[in-house]
């Protein structure tokens, strides 16, 4: 039987964590006995590590990681990726924009010939400028990197351990998501992609949406481009 951890990176998201941690322990047992799920929370300012202490006490089989430091979104995913011990990772956004109710989608479609299956949102439910950002930032990262995902920006994936296990995460900003793709896609993983929702944010504002973790951002993407294909030849 397939073994699956579920892992949810959490920054200030206190209004939308305990949702998708229920969601997750409701969904899971519906596709295997053996799971976990973990939420990483990047020493969030809010009242985050407050809700998931009082879930803990609901759910005893939540495995909680607390940094002490902000690690950044890249360090947050690298904190998960270690975390999690079974045949299956998969992982979607702590806000709450996308729905675990769906996992079962992405688990049907990981047959023995896949290793990695990755969303792409049907419509993105965000305001006009984030659109044009993510369409524009994922296009650019599609063709710069020959990535084999059409939307490199949805964070809700499905991915073989094995396969994470033969990577090395480097980025600490956005950057670590093309990174992992095209890290796992060097690594020999084959790919599947399927639709899903993607929701309006009910609370709180994004993270990434600031001028710092832009310009961050696109810092390590060109640094990672020069190493995987200027430095490596």
């Amino acid at each position: 039987m397939v073994s699956i951890s579920v892992f949810f990176p959490c920054f200030n998201d206190e209004t939308n964590i305990g949702t998708l941690v229920r969601d997750a322990f409701l969904v899971l047992p519906k596709i295997t006995r053996n799971f976990e799920v973990i939420v990483v929370d990047d020493d969030s300012k809010d009242k985050s590590r407050e809700v998931l202490k009082k879930l803990k006490k609901s759910y005893p089989k939540l495995k909680l990681v607390f940094h002490e430091t902000n690690r950044g979104y890249g360090g947050t995913l690298k904190s998960g990726f270690t975390n999690s011990t079974k045949d299956l990772i998969f992982y979607t956004d702590g806000d709450g924009q996308y729905d675990v109710h769906e996992l079962p989608i992405l688990a049907n479609l990981m047959t023995s010939d896949t290793d990695f299956v990755n969303g792409i949102k049907m419509t993105r439910r965000d305001p006009t400028y984030r659109i044009f950002v993510g369409n524009l930032y994922s296009f650019v990262a599609r063709w710069l990197f020959w990535l084999p995902t059409y939307d490199v920006d949805c964070d809700f994936r499905l991915i073989r351990k094995k396969i994470i296990d033969k990577i090395t995460l480097t980025s600490n900003s956005g950057a670590v998501c093309v990174e992992l793709v095209k890290k796992c896609q060097l690594a020999g993983a084959k790919f599947r992609q399927v639709s899903i929702h993607h929701y309006q944010r009910r609370y709180g504002k994004s993270q990434f949406f600031r001028f710092n973790r832009i310009v961050s951002t696109f810092k390590e993407l060109i640094m990672l481009w020069v190493k995987l294909f200027l430095l490596k030849k």
